[in-house]
C-alpha cells in the first residue's frame, strides 16, 4: 500500500514504489476508482501489487530507465 503526498502524479508513486514509471499501468489497474485522477491529494491510499517483473524499454536514455 501506498499513501499519497499532495501532489503525486502517477508516474511520480511508480518510480518511487516499483523504481520505473514504465509500471504506471499496472498502478493504475490496481486502483480502477482512481483512474481518473492526475495529481492526488494527500492520504489517499492506493493497492501496490507484487510485480513478478519491472518492465525496461531500451529505447529509453539510461536516466530514465527503471532499475528493476
Amino acid at each position: 500500500m501506498y499513501i499519497t503526498q499532495s501532489g503525486d502524479t502517477w508516474d511520480i508513486i511508480a518510480k518511487r514504489v516499483y523504481g520505473s514509471e514504465l509500471c504506471m499501468t499496472d498502478l493504475m489497474k490496481a486502483n480502477p476508482e482512481h483512474m481518473r485522477t492526475v495529481i492526488f491529494p494527500s492520504s489517499v491510499r492506493l493497492q501496490t501489487p507484487e510485480l513478478k517483473t519491472i518492465k525496461q524499454d531500451a529505447n529509453l536514455p539510461p536516466w530514465k530507465r527503471g532499475r528493476g
